[in-house]
């Protein structure tokens, strides 16, 4: 059984956006990443803060702008008109999610596609469907199928089940899947909530990507032997057991189902470092689309 540790995989995929950012240096650029933070959820602030650092590490221009709660819709799309504007930032965030008075499907689609290194604006979702590469696909999903690559998993002619059929991870997650090419070439299958008799058909499936946000929710009925398994679940249970007093486990019942499996990724370990990678990299995509670099 192989773990596939995405750590490592990370690790490569931002060494390469190293050699690509020393590229762009040498013609006098330097891409831009602007993330905005509105109100204090601990946990968005910490991932708003990792994506900072990362910057630096690269020696990315970063902007980190953190917005009261009491921010008004207006005030938030007028600062993504500002970073729209700016030529030095070529890819905005604004991090999710934001207070309930904020409607973010529209700070979204007020984001220029071309700076929209999330891949969640309309234009980018169009793209990913129509298998148009200059578009910008979401990180998380991107960070999948890089791990498939990296573990040497076949997805030609392959049975994938997506377990979520969310925007962030399941829709585009299955499109990556379906879209031809190498990574691609898969027969999907998108499950979710109300799928009937679930085991009976991730049984199926030569991999299974688990997005459902459910703790530990695949199990050993769901999985059939020699499978390939990909946990995109990160979620806090209560362990008495901790000093935090709380763990982290996935979407996927990781000591029963691994002894199973061809492959697995673990939580945490897998899937999360890759999303901070996918986002560094289509950041420098960005930059490189602006100005004829690809």
């Amino acid at each position: 059984m192989q773990i596939i540790e995405g750590a490592k995989v990370a690790a490569q995929v931002l060494e390469e956006c190293r050699q690509d950012i020393a590229q762009l240096a040498s013609r006098g650029l330097k891409p831009g990443l602007a993330v905005i933070l509105v109100g204090s959820d601990p946990a968005s602030q910490a991932y708003v803060r990792s994506k900072d650092k990362k910057c630096k590490e690269l020696g990315l221009h970063s902007v980190k702008l953190e917005l009261p709660a009491s921010t008004t819709q207006e005030e938030l799309l007028a600062k993504v008109r500002e970073f729209n504007a700016d030529p030095a930032i070529h890819g905005i965030l604004v991090q999710s999610p934001p207070p309930k008075h904020i409607d973010e499907a529209a700070v979204v689609r007020a984001i220029d596609p071309a700076k929209d290194v999330d891949g969640f604006h309309p234009v980018n979702v169009a793209k990913l469907a129509l298998e148009d590469t200059s578009g910008f696909v979401p990180c998380t999903p991107l960070g999948c199928q890089r791990l498939l690559l990296a573990a040497g998993v076949e997805t030609a002619g392959a049975k994938v089940v997506v377990v979520g059929r969310s925007m962030i991870v399941g829709k585009p997650m299955a499109l990556l899947l379906m879209a031809k090419g190498v990574g691609g070439d898969a027969t999907v299958t998108v499950a979710h909530s109300r799928t009937r008799d679930l085991p009976s058909l991730t049984r199926q499936a030569d991999i299974i990507i688990a997005a459902i946000g459910r703790p530990e929710f695949i199990r050993k009925e769901h999985v059939r032997e020699g499978a390939v398994v990909i946990d995109v679940g990160i979620n806090r249970v209560d362990d008495s057991s901790s000093p935090k007093g709380y763990k982290l486990v996935g979407d996927v019942a990781y000591d029963e189902v691994a002894p199973l499996c061809k492959a697995i990724t673990p939580v945490p370990g897998g899937v999360g470092p890759m999303t901070i990678a996918m986002l560094m990299a289509n950041t420098v995509k960005a930059c490189k689309l602006l100005h004829g670099a690809v």
